[in-house]
């Protein structure tokens, strides 16, 4: 009798865990300017969540504008996190990301059922879906002579570094990213080896599961939304939240589009509209680099922006 009823206890106890609700991190992807934000905070309000942003560029306390960092009037009360947690001089990548992010979800994940990711850099939600591969750490030396190289001779030089010490790695990266290319190479002068001979590119097992959206629109509405931003950004204060920033202009974290074509005027390398074309065309481009990065994620399921009802009703049902 008591076997039975132990046995009974275990049938119903195994029900009750089998009807625990999942855990799920819905992703949302895209090229800039496309409308994730707003998409998100729609999101959040219908599934009385919060927000974690995978923008690597939004991180940062000083540049707000450039950024199209969410206003507080945009989040509607929404929390958000990694939004103004760093400073342009901290040093962070995106294996600190990783490791920050996951141990915030776990916390998280203790009162929501389902939270919300959102961002335009791939690597960073790649990070919090699949991991990122353990690498040294370089020394400031090494990073300082990174550093330097590229404020004195340009990417170029980065490249020809990297396409010398890793082939391979300089066939799959995104060429025009100096974050990316210089912590490729801070990892070849550090260790003596090849970058990508050190990756393990295997996928790590995470408690929750994920689902993936990517929005997107025809290229010229995007393009133009694209162009009416910056134009947006410059009524702003775009130029004065720049010339803030002179002083630190040699550092990775501004090395980004709306940054560094109005560090070459403030030089007086190029004169004001031509700056604000280049930030018009180098966005366009950086967008299409974008699309490249998330067209390759097969699990991804793509939107029209103006599509937020049927998303929510694709949520709802996989939940």
């Amino acid at each position: 009798m008591r076997s039975r009823e132990k046995h009974g206890m275990t049938l119903k106890l195994f029900e009750f865990t089998s009807k625990m609700p999942n855990k799920t991190l819905i992703i949302i992807a895209g090229p800039t300017a496309i409308g994730k934000t707003a998409l998100s905070i729609f999101l959040a309000k219908q599934f009385n969540t919060v927000i974690l942003s995978a923008d690597s560029r939004q991180f940062f306390r000083e540049t707000s504008i450039g950024t199209a960092k969410p206003t507080e009037v945009e989040m509607q009360g929404i929390p958000h996190y990694f939004i103004n947690s760093l400073s342009i001089q901290d040093d962070y990548n995106v294996g600190k990301y990783e490791t920050e992010a996951i141990a915030l979800l776990d916390e998280l994940f203790k009162t929501k059922d389902v939270l919300i990711l959102v961002g335009g850099s791939g690597l960073y939600i790649d990070a919090i879906t699949k991991g990122f591969d353990e690498l040294p750490e370089a020394d400031k030396e090494v990073r300082n002579k990174i550093t330097t190289l590229l404020n004195e001779k340009g990417i170029e030089a980065l490249q020809k570094m990297l396409k010398e010490l890793d082939p391979i790695y300089y066939n799959k990266v995104d060429l025009n990213n100096p974050q990316r290319l210089s912590r490729a190479l801070e990892v070849c002068l550090t260790s003596g080896k090849p970058y990508s001979s050190q990756r393990a590119d295997t996928t790590k097992k995470r408690n929750f599961t994920t689902l993936k959206f990517g929005l997107n629109t025809d290229r010229g509405i995007l393009y133009n939304r694209i162009n009416k931003r910056v134009d947006e950004m410059i009524e702003q204060g775009l130029l004065e939240e720049v010339k803030q920033l002179i002083s630190f202009k040699h550092l990775n974290s501004l090395q980004t589009v709306g940054y560094k074509e109005l560090f070459d005027y403030f030089d007086n390398k190029t004169d004001l509209q031509t700056a604000i074309d280049l930030i018009k065309q180098n966005t366009r481009k950086f967008a299409k680099r974008q699309l490249t990065w998330f067209r390759r994620d097969e699990e991804i399921k793509w939107f029209e922006p103006t599509e937020e009802n049927k998303i929510v009703d694709y949520i709802k049902e996989k939940l």
